[in-house]
């Protein structure tokens, strides 16, 4: 049977984050000092839920966990820039999160995708009010069957638990479903349980991360998601 259903993660891989937290930083802050940091907070994020998934900790809510982030930078390898970031400044760089713009390139794949009879889904860490804000700023509304949150699942990827009650809710098997996302940690978590998966690379994201390994690691691997339907068939083609 062809593939059912495809699973996207939603910021880096669909949104970009960076201009939307950019945009609301101290611009007493060099743009080269501001990116980095942005990128950094980002990934003590991540560090941030692994640590959760890793001492079996109940899901945390999402601006919760980034304020904890944002105070771990600032009070570590970026403590020069604490100065810049008064409580009405750190909230304000939480809540940007909330309102982020898609990379041109989704909507265009996302309707493809449709149109060739996918069902297509958010699947990603972060809390459900962050996701109904972001697929309104981003204009995706009408791009997506269904938001799965963790927070609404209950379960953090990479998890194992996390692909599998959202394949028992859209009734799917692995075999049948294919994951998009930026972030390897989350592919890794999906190609564990048997699901089909895509690496999309954003300079945003996985900056820890060698790409040229990342390569060869998952089923496809695209620099952009203009190709995205013609992997997803390929794969399906391969699958026979």
């Amino acid at each position: 049977m062809p593939f059912k259903a495809v699973f996207f993660d939603f910021m880096g891989t669909c949104l970009d984050w960076h201009s939307s937290v950019l945009s609301v930083f101290p611009s007493t802050i060099r743009p080269d000092e501001a990116s980095s940091l942005a990128l950094q907070w980002r990934q003590q994020y991540f560090n941030l839920n692994a640590a959760r998934v890793k001492a079996n900790q109940p899901v945390e809510p999402f601006d919760t966990t980034l304020a904890r982030a944002l105070d771990h930078v600032l009070g570590d390898a970026f403590s020069r820039l604490a100065s810049h970031f008064d409580t009405e400044v750190r909230n304000k760089a939480v809540r940007a999160f909330h309102n982020q713009k898609a990379w041109p390139d989704v909507a265009p794949a996302l309707k493809a995708l449709r149109s060739a009879g996918l069902e297509t889904f958010v699947h990603a860490n972060g809390s459900t009010r962050l996701q109904l804000d972001i697929v309104a700023s981003s204009s995706l509304n009408p791009e997506f069957d269904m938001l799965f949150s963790s927070e609404l699942l209950g379960l953090y990827m990479p998890a194992p638990e996390a692909y599998h009650k959202v394949l028992e809710l859209i009734n799917a098997q692995p075999h049948e479903v294919v994951k998009v996302a930026a972030h390897a940690w989350d592919l890794r978590g999906a190609k564990e349980v048997g699901i089909k998966t895509v690496y999309v690379r954003r300079w945003t994201d996985d900056v820890e991360e060698d790409m040229d390994a990342l390569r060869e690691e998952f089923d496809g691997f695209l620099d952009g998601m203009e190709g995205l339907p013609s992997e997803i068939e390929r794969l399906n083609v391969a699958r026979h």
